[in-house]
């Protein structure tokens, strides 16, 4: 079982560096998507937290994540056309691996000659870098 990486006071001190107001459902939120790393879909996350919180509805959980992106803590991810997923934007850059096998999506480091070639020549507002393959555990199955 994964550990928690966000206590509750470290995600409302996040939501407030971003002028976010830090209610229940938005810490619910932002804390699964930071402490789980696994790139869930806003369903995703509805499921996983809904338990917790008996009158939680689908649309506080998306209007939850606009405001989480548009506030640049979230940030929005479509490894696959027409599917959005959403991943910590408060981390170094990276790109992502997504195993064609079992579905999981890996972090993958993105290299600083990369990051400094493209923002020498062009005014860089954000990178995406999606590899997809089958992952070391699948390839030994």
């Amino acid at each position: 079982m994964q550990t928690t990486l966000y206590s509750p006071t470290q995600l409302a001190d996040i939501l407030h560096r971003f002028n976010v107001r830090p209610s229940v459902q938005r810490m619910a939120v932002l804390g699964h998507v930071a402490d789980k790393r696994t790139h869930p879909t806003a369903d995703e996350i509805f499921s996983s937290i809904a338990n917790n919180f008996p009158s939680l509805s689908r649309a506080t959980v998306y209007n939850s994540l606009h405001t989480l992106v548009d506030s640049g803590i979230l940030r929005e991810l479509e490894i696959e056309s027409g599917v959005t997923r959403y991943d910590l934007a408060l981390q170094p850059s990276h790109g992502h691996f997504m195993c064609r096998h079992c579905g999981k999506i890996y972090d993958i480091s993105v290299t600083q000659d990369l990051l400094r070639a493209m923002s020498d020549k062009y005014r860089v507002e954000s990178i995406d870098v999606y590899i997809k393959g089958i992952c070391p555990e699948c390839t030994e199955n």
